[in-house]
């Protein structure tokens, strides 16, 4: 049985990454390896940002055992392949009308949705925003909309 993990986030420019995510998580990294790593932990969520670029510009840093696979290894190339958009990154807020208006204010991100409202079961309000690499990131949380109805 598995018990942890984390998910992590091989990016183009590992720089302008971790600024993006220390503006949206409005805190600085947990724990950093060089410009190679670094980890977030949002409440159980371990975030973790990889620089695909690191290992071949700095091989003498690391040590690999076992063969080489280029679909898992060359992270250079993985955070250059196009963004299909099957990861979303859901992130809960108390507050989602404060959270929206900070979110648009500093500017970050890009292609910020209005705030939206799904119903599949479990009724929720919703916005999305992209980071550096083209993620989706989906805030939720609490929402009174205005005038009570839909």
């Amino acid at each position: 049985m598995l018990e942890s993990g984390s998910v992590y986030l091989i990016v183009r420019d590992f720089e302008r990454s971790l600024s993006f995510y220390k503006q949206l998580l409005e805190r600085d990294v947990s724990s950093q390896n060089k410009t190679r790593f670094a980890i977030f932990y949002v409440g159980s969520l371990c975030l973790c940002l990889l620089n695909g670029r690191f290992d071949a510009e700095h091989p003498e840093q690391v040590e690999r055992a076992g063969e080489f696979d280029p679909r898992y290894d060359d992270f250079a190339a993985v955070a250059e392949r196009p963004n299909s958009g099957k990861i979303v990154i859901n992130l809960g807020t108390p507050d989602l009308k404060k959270e929206y208006a900070r979110i648009r204010e500093k500017r970050i991100g890009s292609d910020l949705t209005e705030i939206r409202y799904m119903n599949a079961r479990s009724p929720y309000w919703y916005f999305c925003l992209l980071d550096p690499d083209g993620n989706v990131i989906e805030i939720t949380g609490g929402y009174a909309p205005e005038g009570g109805a839909l």
